[in-house]
């Protein structure tokens, strides 16, 4: 689909602020739970570098039920043509969408629900100029993404499926988009051909989550820990912000999870 302006052009994006429950979130490897008191400071630093790069952010109230609702990005997907309610592939997530879904419904006027019984989680789903990929994974099945592929069809959005590395939670926690033309890669997600089409920069050996960065408009927010990263960027010329993730990483979480973006027409 032709754009007007760059992929990752946001001026809106919704977040939720993280439960006192944050610390029992999900986690495929035991690294240590987080405190809610690191969870909280890393997300207000989030926040606070959304609003540096000139984006008006929406806070949603905790959800003391659900630990791992202060990552919105899973149960919807947000464009400015609209919005997509989405079933996440973890049990214990699958009621966030219906408390988000009342917020979706006010902010866009079109709001689509994901038909059929497969499941799709947002942080399989990486938006690029060329279309809207959709990562198989342990969260996001086939039924699942070709579902999505008809409600993004709607949108006029062209989307392409592809498969995620095993072991891989999500898409994204292996890639993310620097430019039009430039994917940031885990070496195995570079390996499997899915960014034939775009320049590539591979992520430092042991520094693999730092790929899961994040461009909003004139910055690439990446992960503090993970200097060798930094550096590359910073040589390529990109203007990074770095931001602290170690807390949420400890529950499989990076820095695209945390929010709902898009650029709103009438904002």
């Amino acid at each position: 689909m032709p754009q007007s302006r760059p992929v990752y052009s946001f001026n809106n994006i919704i977040v939720r602020a993280p439960s006192q429950s944050v610390v029992n979130g999900l986690r495929a490897a035991d690294r240590g739970s987080p405190t809610f008191e690191g969870v909280k400071a890393e997300h207000d630093g989030y926040v606070a570098a959304m609003k540096d790069a000139g984006v008006k952010v929406t806070v949603l109230p905790a959800l003391e039920a659900f630990p791992d609702s202060i990552f919105v990005e899973d149960p919807a997907l947000v464009f400015t043509e609209g919005a997509i309610l989405l079933r996440p592939g973890a049990a214990t997530r699958m009621k966030e969408t219906a408390e988000i879904e009342p917020t979706l419904r006010q902010m866009f006027e079109a709001v689509l629900d994901l038909p059929g019984t497969g499941y799709a989680d947002g942080g399989d789903v990486l938006t690029t100029s060329e279309s809207v990929m959709i990562g198989l994974s342990a969260r996001t099945d086939r039924a699942g993404a070709e579902a999505l592929r008809g409600c993004l069809d709607k949108l006029g959005r062209k989307t392409e499926i592809v498969a995620t590395p095993e072991g891989v939670l999500h898409f994204k926690t292996d890639c993310s988009l620097l430019d039009d033309e430039t994917m940031l890669s885990t070496g195995r997600l570079a390996r499997s051909g899915a960014f034939k089409k775009f320049k590539q920069m591979i992520i430092p050996e042991g520094e693999e989550p730092a790929a899961n960065a994040l461009r909003v408009n004139d910055v690439v927010m990446v992960g503090s820990d993970f200097p060798r990263t930094i550096e590359m960027l910073d040589k390529a010329g990109y203007k990074v912000v770095p931001l602290k993730t170690t807390e949420i990483g400890k529950i499989d979480a990076g820095l695209s999870c945390m929010s709902l973006r898009w650029f709103s027409n009438t904002s």
